[in-house]
């Protein structure tokens, strides 16, 4: 049975070396009982306490580390299976593939797509992280000269596919560095995948076709002193993968089944030839509950929706999305240009600047700190009121990039409009549309 935090604590050794990354030992042991740290991160431990506390301290499913050229990513370690009864930690993977039965412009191609993928949201870079390389005739030199490329020409995520394991080694020898995903282990070859994984310390999928198999062999190479594990039942249908990720995601919560409690590696690209529908399965197994989504191909009209949904599976639902706030000059405004201010919901932001940018009316936006409220809300909660906005205007440094010294507000927050005039005895204030759509045409009217 798992320990409560507080149970935890009283093994502990109570220093508060804050060595594990946490303050306190207490905040420690509470981390432990929830399964969001590994209680190898204490350094002391006795072998006893270490014992007592090993069902405690794993957590349900593996938190599993992937290094990009200069960050890790991590991927696994939830503890729920809906974002709504605490949220999801740790997003998907999102990986191109790569073959050496392609020609080198093609994978020029690809890798410099992949490079430049990279697309700004609510003050976030979006982009995808890994390449998926595949060994398609056995040359092991060959294998390795294209993992070589993806190395040297982009700072991506690795995995390396081969059913031999002299070709996955001469890959991972020469990826060794950003600690690329071995695949795959499978019974007829777990002792040398097995292995090589150990001896490389590299994370290793284990695949199978069914859920009895599966188990044996994750038991079995756990066995073996593997930890960081992936899963793979080799269904590509989406009605039985999309029934894998639930099955998997539940048995590693519910009864805590420890041959399940891996993060998965999900292949839309084996699934089916139609890029529309690849796409819309990529979406599914990033909902629910893939660890990494492999796609044949990675092209900014599919991949950008899949990364706005990941932010969004991916965002604590108990935390708006917000933008951070100051000013934000939009189409080149200069000291003439007209002001608007608006709050830091995200939605609002991205609607409103969408709409000045739209009208090509040079514009500085002001970015009000409302905790992440929308004008309305933030209005009646008394953020977005006169006082609050004319000292927000004051300290903005809007008076030293622009000569205008008229301002425009949410038709929504019209209500303001007299106590903003008292507070900016020198400003005109003038009270803007209240749908989004109205702006450019009010913009241009000015």
């Amino acid at each position: 049975m798992a320990l409560t935090g507080i149970e935890i604590f009283k093994l502990l050794a109570k220093t508060n070396c804050k060595e594990c990354g946490y303050p306190t030992c207490l905040a420690f042991a509470m981390a432990l009982a929830s399964g969001k740290a590994e209680l190898d991160a204490c350094p002391y431990v006795s072998e006893d306490v270490r014992e007592k506390l090993a069902e405690a301290s794993a957590p349900p499913i593996r938190p599993v580390k992937i290094g990009m050229k200069d960050q890790m990513k991590t991927i696994g370690g939830e503890t729920v299976m809906f974002r709504h009864e605490k949220t999801f930690f740790n997003p998907t993977l999102i990986a191109g593939l790569l073959t050496t039965a392609m020609s080198d412009a093609d994978v020029d191609a690809k890798i410099e797509t992949f490079n430049k993928m990279q697309f700004e949201r609510v003050g976030l870079n979006l982009r995808p992280e890994m390449f998926a390389i595949k060994d398609a005739d056995g040359d092991a030199a060959k294998f390795a000269a294209l993992v070589k490329k993806v190395m040297d020409k982009s700072d991506a995520a690795i995995m390396l596919m081969s059913d031999k394991a002299e070709v996955l080694k001469a890959g991972a020898e020469v990826a060794k560095e950003r600690r690329p995903v071995l695949y795959a282990a499978t019974a007829d070859n777990a002792d040398a995948m097995g292995a090589l994984a150990k001896e490389l310390d590299l994370p290793l999928v284990a695949k199978a076709k069914d859920y009895d198999a599966l188990a044996d062999l994750t038991s079995k190479l756990t066995g073996m002193g593997l930890k960081d594990l992936l899963l793979d039942c080799e269904h590509r249908s989406i009605k039985e993968a999309f029934q894998d990720q639930v099955v998997f995601r539940r048995a590693a919560l519910v009864p805590k089944f420890r041959p399940f409690g891996f993060p998965t590696v999900t292949f839309p690209c084996e699934m089916t030839d139609d890029p529309m529908k690849e796409t819309l399965y990529a979406a599914t197994f990033i909902a629910k509950y893939g660890g990494i989504v492999v796609l044949s191909d990675l092209v900014p009209h599919t991949v950008f929706p899949l990364l706005l949904e990941r932010l969004n599976i991916y965002t604590d639902p108990q935390k708006p999305m917000i933008v951070t706030q100051g000013i934000y000059p939009i189409n080149n405004p200069d000291e003439n240009s007209p002001i608007a201010i608006t709050t830091n919901f995200a939605l609002t932001y991205f609607i409103v600047s969408g709409e000045i940018e739209g009208s090509k009316v040079p514009t500085w936006l002001l970015i009000m700190d409302t905790e992440g409220l929308s004008v309305m809300t933030a209005w009646a909660a008394g953020k977005f009121v006169g006082d609050a906005v004319g000292m927000f205007v004051k300290k903005s440094g809007i008076e030293e990039k622009a000569k205008t010294r008229t301002l425009i507000i949410p038709g929504y927050a019209a209500a303001i409009s007299g106590d903003l005039e008292e507070e900016l005895p020198n400003w005109k204030i003038l009270i803007g549309p209240r749908e989004a759509s109205h702006i450019p045409a009010f913009l241009k009217s000015l």
